[in-house]
């Protein structure tokens, strides 16, 4: 019997980017990845070489069956007796079969979480189109409540802060105090991040909040400030297409340059090991 806890939700869907987890697995997930987009298959090689470093297996899935575990423990020592389900964008499970496999169950109204924690078209709006469009081709599909991005719940802050902190101290002691913090998260072309949330540039500004939230934290139990910086990665597209920078090894090489003794790479963009 579903716990009233949670009402009035049914079930609960983590909806994540998916990756592949062999090697004859790369090539088609990314060109499901860069569909309509007129990549040539000589380009997607070169990224396919980055997952053969890893064996052609992203860790993002395994990553989200520890989520999901996570989950419904949490949800069973609360007496909230729903199910967790599981949809990926561009590896099975497909959203497709999840929202058959949630029909045939009977189930009627999913809140859904979301493996990206900031405001863009590619981080937040083409999730809810994907979510649309899988529903829409499926009868009976229960009704989709998404859960709000997360960038500045203290939940999601509070691991990095305890992660910025514990790399600080694993650095030597003749260089932690000169280490600067480089918070990395992935580009995106200047026109979406203008057009992203209601007002525009949501995903830029919320990455400079997380980030000066950590930083201000970090300097509070340290009794130091660290010089930080925001900085991007995983550039794609044409070269004459403006995407935010600065990219982050042209940062560290600029760091490097200064004689900068140490540096600590936060990734303060992503909830997950990837590529």
């Amino acid at each position: 019997m579903t716990s009233e806890a949670l009402a009035p939700y049914d079930a609960v869907l983590l909806l994540s980017f998916g990756g592949p987890e062999a090697p004859d697995e790369v090539m088609p997930f990314l060109r499901r990845v860069t569909a309509g987009r007129g990549i040539p298959d000589e380009r997607l090689q070169d990224v396919a070489h980055h997952y053969e470093l890893f064996g052609g297996r992203s860790p993002i899935n395994d990553q989200n069956r520890a989520l999901i575990a996570a989950l419904e423990a949490e949800l069973k020592e609360r007496e909230i007796e729903v199910p967790v389900l599981w949809g990926n964008r561009n590896s099975p499970p497909f959203l497709g079969d999840t929202f058959r496999d949630a029909a045939a169950r009977g189930l009627h109204r999913i809140v859904v979480v979301t493996t990206s924690a900031y405001s863009s078209y590619s981080s937040c709006r083409q999730y809810r189109e994907n979510l649309a469009a899988a529903a829409a081709a499926v009868p009976g599909a229960p009704r989709l409540d998404r859960l709000r991005a997360y960038f500045n719940h203290p939940r999601f802050i509070e691991p990095v802060v305890d992660a910025t902190l514990a790399a600080l101290a694993e650095l030597p002691d003749d260089v932690r105090n000169g280490a600067h913090l480089v918070f990395v998260t992935h580009s995106i072309p200047v026109d979406m991040n203008e057009r992203s949330g209601p007002w525009g540039r949501a995903y830029l500004g919320q990455h400079r909040s997380a980030a000066t939230v950590v930083a201000e934290r970090v300097r509070q139990e340290v009794a130091r400030k660290h010089p930080s910086r925001l900085v991007f990665c995983s550039r794609s597209g044409p070269p004459n297409m403006p995407w935010l920078e600065p990219d982050v090894n042209d940062h560290l090489r600029s760091l490097a340059a200064r004689d900068v003794p140490a540096v600590v790479l936060v990734p303060i963009g992503f909830v997950s090991d990837h590529m």
